[in-house]
C-alpha cells in the first residue's frame, strides 16, 4: 500500500515512524513551511521534514494547500492508495481528499467527538478531564467530524502536564494509526458516525490562555497551570513584573491557614506562608501550593530560591487577573 504521509510537529513523527516500521511504502511526505524559531528568528525545519529526509522520503511544504493547484497535481501523480495526516495544520480540500482509493485518515488527539480543533491535549488537561485518548478517522471536508474508526484512551492524572500528556498520545496515536490500517487492510474497519450533540471544541491556545485568575478554584488554576506547561506557560504580575507559575500541587491546607483564607481582606493571589520550598497563595475557595516560578530574566526555581536574591514575601499579592 502506497501510502502519503502529511504531518507537522513532534506529535507526528511516532505515527510517521510506524509507517516506515511496519514496511508500508511511504511515497511523501507533506509538512508546513520552515519557520523562524527564538530569538535569532533562524528558519527551522518541522520535525516531521527532518525526519522524513533522513528517511529518504520527498517531501512537499505547501504554503497552503487550496492554493495550490501543482502540488495536488503532483500529489494525483504519485497515486497513493491512502493519505494519512496527523497534526499537519491545514484543512484539505476535497481536491485532495478526492486522490487515494482508500481515503483519507487522520489521527486527532482526543476522543471525539469532544474536543475537535487545535489544541485537544492542552484544553482537556485545563478542562480538568480525567480522561482522553486518540481517534482515528476518516477526513472530510471539515474540522474533525468524519467518521469515527478506532479509539484508544489514556488516564489524565491530577498532576500531570500537557506535555507530558503530549507525549503519551504521540505513541498512542502510532500505535492506533497501525492497528487503523491493519483493519482496513483485512476488511475488518468499521465506520460511526460522530455524535453532534456532545461535540466540543478545542480552540488554539496561545500566551494570554495562560493568565491565571487567582478567584477560580485552586483546582481549576491549578489545571490551567499544567495544561498551558510547557507552552505558553501560566503566569501572573506582581509589582510590576510577570512571573511564569510553573508547577502547582493540589494539598491539604494547614488548618492554620485558615483563618487567612477566610478573611475578607485578603484578597484571592495573596501569598499566605513562604515554606523552604513552596508558597502558599490564596484563591476563590482556598489556597494552592505553588513549587517552581520563573521571574522575568530568571531561572526557573522554587519560591523560597527567588526569594534568597529578591523581594517576595507573604502579604505580597499577585494580581487576580491581567
Amino acid at each position: 500500500m502506497k501510502i502519503l504521509f502529511m504531518g507537522t510537529p513532534d506529535f507526528a513523527v511516532p505515527s510517521l515512524k510506524a509507517l516506515i516500521d511496519n514496511g508500508y511504502e511511504v511515497v511523501g511526505a507533506v509538512t508546513q513551511t520552515d519557520r523562524p524559531k527564538g530569538r535569532g528568528h533562524v528558519l527551522q525545519a518541522p520535525p516531521v521534514k527532518e525526519y522524513a529526509i533522513a528517511s529518504n522520503i520527498p517531501v512537499y511544504q505547501p504554503l497552503k494547500l487550496s492554493k495550490e493547484p501543482n502540488v495536488i497535481q503532483e500529489i494525483a501523480e504519485i497515486n497513493p492508495d491512502l493519505i494519512v495526516t496527523c497534526a499537519f495544520g491545514q484543512i484539505l480540500p476535497q481536491s485532495l481528499l478526492d486522490i487515494p482509493k482508500y481515503g483519507t485518515i487522520n489521527v486527532h488527539a482526543s476522543l471525539l467527538p469532544k474536543y475537535r480543533g487545535a489544541a485537544p491535549i492542552q484544553w482537556a488537561i485545563i478542562n480538568g478531564e480525567e480522561k482522553t485518548g486518540i481517534t482515528t478517522m476518516f477526513t472530510e471536508l471539515s474540522l474533525d467530524t468524519g467518521d469515527i474508526l478506532l479509539q484508544q484512551e489514556a488516564e489524565i492524572t491530577i498532576d500531570m502536564t500537557a506535555g507530558q500528556l503530549h507525549d503519551i498520545l504521540s505513541e498512542l496515536g502510532a500505535e492506533t494509526l497501525i492497528k487503523t490500517i491493519k483493519a482496513l487492510e483485512n476488511g475488518t474497519l468499521t465506520r460511526t458516525k460522530q455524535d453532534e450533540s456532545q461535540a466540543t471544541y478545542a480552540q488554539k491556545i496561545d500566551k494570554q490562555t495562560g493568565l491565571i485568575d487567582w478567584s477560580q478554584s485552586s483546582l481549576a488554576i491549578h489545571n490551567r497551570i499544567r495544561g498551558t506547561n510547557p507552552w505558553p506557560g501560566a503566569y501572573s504580575t506582581m509589582c510590576g513584573k510577570r512571573f511564569k507559575i510553573c508547577c502547582s500541587r493540589i494539598a491539604d491546607i494547614p488548618d492554620y491557614l485558615n483563618e487567612k483564607i477566610n478573611d475578607p481582606d485578603i484578597v484571592a493571589g495573596t501569598i499566605l506562608e513562604l515554606l523552604s520550598c513552596d508558597m502558599w497563595i490564596k484563591t476563590g475557595d482556598g489556597a494552592l501550593l505553588i513549587c517552581e516560578i520563573q521571574a522575568e530574566s530568571c531561572k526557573r526555581m522554587t519560591p523560597q530560591q527567588y526569594a534568597c536574591g529578591h523581594e517576595l514575601k507573604e502579604g505580597m499579592i499577585f494580581c487576580q487577573k491581567g
